[in-house]
């Protein structure tokens, strides 16, 4: 089955902006600003199903890709703890690099490349979640496996996420800029 894209470079259509910061399309590109915020696709939920994402981050910088988001979103703070951040943040340690499932699983590897666009792709097969960057698993998990507990109170809740949720692009902070260029999806057979 073919990609489907929900952002091809020319237009925002279904994308909702939320809380503070701002992603905005500039010549075929989104790019965070401010923080914190999130963009996300509204005119559907997710499941059963493979997310790609083509990302640069030069910097280093701090972002993330929401997935599993249990209902439409109204401030930053709801994705984070009641879906998965899939993170993007060059700087952290294992369970806050890239890749991760921010807080909850750890990166495996470190293939991300900051000075080149990433393919990260993010498998949605029921209650199991999957993440590559270019070709590499970085994690992995399944609702119910065991994770560390929460130890600083902007990490998310613990807790169960659903199996079907909206998808999101987080902007983070003033310093923290990042690219995106493709988001697409096809579902699983």
């Amino acid at each position: 089955m073919n990609w489907t894209k929900i952002f091809d470079g020319t237009s925002i259509e279904g994308w909702v902006h939320v809380d503070a910061g701002d992603i905005t399309l500039q010549e075929g590109i989104l790019v965070t600003s401010g923080g914190m915020g999130l963009l996300y696709y509204e005119k559907q939920m997710f499941e059963d199903c493979i997310i790609k994402v083509i990302y640069k981050n030069p910097g280093g910088a701090n972002s993330g890709v929401f997935i599993r988001i249990p209902e439409k979103p109204t401030e930053a703070w709801m994705p984070v703890n009641r879906g998965f951040e899939v993170q993007i943040y060059d700087s952290g340690d294992d369970y806050h690099y890239t890749g991760a499932l921010y807080s909850l699983t750890p990166a495996r590897a470190k293939p991300a490349d900051p000075e080149n666009w990433n393919e990260l792709l993010i498998t949605l097969d029921g209650d199991y979640t999957k993440v590559e960057i270019n070709g590499i698993q970085v994690t992995e998990y399944t609702e119910g496996d065991p994770v560390p507990p929460k130890k600083i109170h902007y990490e998310p809740e613990r807790g169960p996420r659903p199996r079907r949720g909206y998808i999101g692009l987080q902007n983070h902070g003033d310093e923290d800029i990042v690219y995106f260029k493709e988001v697409s999806f096809k579902s699983l057979p």
